[in-house]
């Protein structure tokens, strides 16, 4: 039987420290730790696809919580079958000891690791959603007060309203104008209308 761990921490935030000591004090071999660093939105996820290749019938796999597992309802609970149905792997979510497919393999101890999978997996896509809700509710708040986001505005050049007149008498082409202004030709043609307003 190997012992195995998974590890996942966003790029955004947190660092794996945390789940690192548990899998210390499950003495997880390091080698055998699988580490992502990405979103949990799905599993596409160049670690855990290799843990995946390498998990045998028996194995052991130990996770931290469930939301390292991932954050996506229907693909945590596909995930959790494909280890437990399909690869025959015990699964320890060290957070819940109920989730620990070891324990209780009669039908009630099934039904009970089943629903309680499903509960918390709704529970981390609902955080995920909700988290992107204040996320956006937050960006339209500063809006409103005036807060710009994105790169500022690259300033026209001094000569703008001369390299505008050469353009629109056609002495010179669009490329050519926004060359001149080091603009993209989008933004040339933004400058343009702003201009003119």
């Amino acid at each position: 039987m190997g012992v195995y761990g998974y590890v996942r921490v966003s790029s955004r935030d947190q660092n794996e420290d945390r789940q690192m000591i548990a899998m210390d004090e499950k003495e997880v071999p390091r080698k055998n730790i699988f580490w992502d660093k990405q979103s949990g939105k799905d599993f596409n996820r160049p670690m855990y696809k290799k843990m995946l290749k390498k998990l045998k019938p028996n194995d052991l796999l130990y996770i931290k919580s469930i939301d390292r597992l991932g954050r996506n309802y229907e693909e945590i609970l596909e995930q959790w079958r494909i280890l437990t149905k399909e690869k025959k792997v015990d699964i320890v979510v060290l957070d819940m000891p109920l989730l620990d497919t070891r324990q209780g393999k009669d039908l009630m101890g099934t039904l009970i690791a089943d629903l309680v999978l499903a509960l918390l997996s709704y529970m981390s896509e609902s955080e995920r959603y909700n988290i992107r809700s204040r996320q956006k509710e937050g960006i339209e708040a500063a809006r409103q007060k005036g807060v710009q986001f994105g790169r500022p505005p690259k300033p026209v050049p001094e000569d703008f309203k001369k390299i505008c007149e050469r353009w629109e008498a056609k002495e010179i082409t669009a490329d050519e104008a926004a060359r001149l202004c080091k603009f993209t030709k989008s933004t040339f043609y933004n400058k343009v209308r702003k201009y003119r307003e």
